[in-house]
């Protein structure tokens, strides 16, 4: 355990897929790690070294903060309640499933005197991170037009991701990460046009969809950011080409490095975790979030950040919704899920 983080116990809320990664990179910086869960807390605990807890009453009254990873539509709640007892949270995305409900969560957070991060992993995977420094750099100029997406073996055939009031559907659960990428990349946004295929129908996603949505920034730059729920057995690929004045970036995650092979034993992750070489890129959000919360260093996502990525995911609906272009300076959240 790193001196920064010595004695940490952190409370782990949920138990399913994304909680896996989050359990391993706690263990791997030394941390003790209660966990409570409604189901799959005991097996999550024998698979990495857990210390199962009864109920959320317990992880709030002995952790030092807690991590959320439960199912979306429960952030809001559990992250309200973690407030209410006074104690930091890190919440996996997206924040919450509105706009609204994110700055609910934000304004307690400040009246309580308790911080609250997003995570939002691909701000350190190392590709994007590495566009972003070039990009702060200059190196390519200023962004003129940006192209992202992500795609995935659906997780909609079965549970709870077809219900868009639990899920936001595939811009809310799967490109949010790539709306942030491109807000991240090529600055604040000013208007949002989105589509989807085929369209959800009485708040039910369909299985596999495809959802294509454009930014025009404020700075004047255009990106593109294409989510798509594929297939069973679709590899879970990611990517980015980002112009500018000067040069281009380009990313993408299938490409041929000459270890893959080696290292990894597809050519993606599981569902919607993706692989990475070296260090999880989980491991270093985790960390970092954590001294941020002991009163390090000001981690590289805020509160803000997953509030702002819930947002366009929310305006992006709208558009669908209307057909329409959706101006960023008077679109108010409903609060509305689906």
């Amino acid at each position: 355990m790193s001196e920064e983080l010595a004695g940490l116990t952190v409370g782990l809320i949920g138990a399913g897929n994304i909680s896996h990664v989050h359990a391993a990179s706690w263990k791997a910086v030394g941390a003790r790690v209660l966990v409570y869960s409604l189901e799959g807390a005991e097996a999550l605990a024998e698979q990495y070294g857990l210390e199962v807890v009864p109920s959320l009453e317990a992880v709030l009254a002995e952790a030092e903060f807690v991590d959320i990873v439960t199912p979306s539509a429960t952030h809001k709640e559990i992250t309200l309640a973690a407030i209410k007892a006074g104690k930091n949270v890190i919440c996996e995305k997206p924040l919450t499933l509105t706009a609204a409900d994110s700055h609910e969560v934000i304004d307690a957070a400040e009246a309580a005197g308790v911080q609250l991060y997003p995570a939002h992993v691909v701000r350190y995977f190392p590709a994007y991170k590495a566009a972003y420094d070039a990009i702060q750099a200059g190196r390519i100029g200023d962004v003129a037009v940006a192209r992202f997406y992500r795609q995935a073996s659906s997780p909609a055939g079965a549970g709870w991701y077809r219900e868009v009031a639990r899920s936001g559907g595939v811009i809310m659960d799967l490109m949010v990460h790539d709306l942030d990428q491109a807000r991240w990349l090529c600055g604040e946004v000013k208007s949002v046009y989105a589509v989807q295929n085929p369209p959800t129908v009485d708040g039910i996603s369909p299985v596999n969809v495809a959802a294509h949505v454009t930014l025009t920034h404020e700075n004047g730059a255009i990106s593109h950011c294409r989510a798509t729920w594929g297939a069973t057995g679709t590899t879970f690929q990611t990517g980015f080409q980002v112009a500018g004045a000067k040069g281009v970036l380009k990313f993408k995650s299938d490409a041929d490095t000459g270890y893959k092979d080696e290292l990894t034993d597809s050519a993606g992750g599981d569902l919607l975790i993706p692989s990475a070489l070296g260090e999880s890129p989980y491991l270093t959000q985790l960390r970092e979030l954590a001294i941020g919360l002991r009163g390090g260093p000001e981690p590289r996502v805020l509160a803000p950040d997953g509030a702002t990525a819930v947002y366009l995911a929310e305006a992006a609906r709208a558009s669908m919704e209307s057909g329409q272009p959706i101006d960023m300076q008077t679109f108010v959240s409903t609060g509305a899920v689906a």
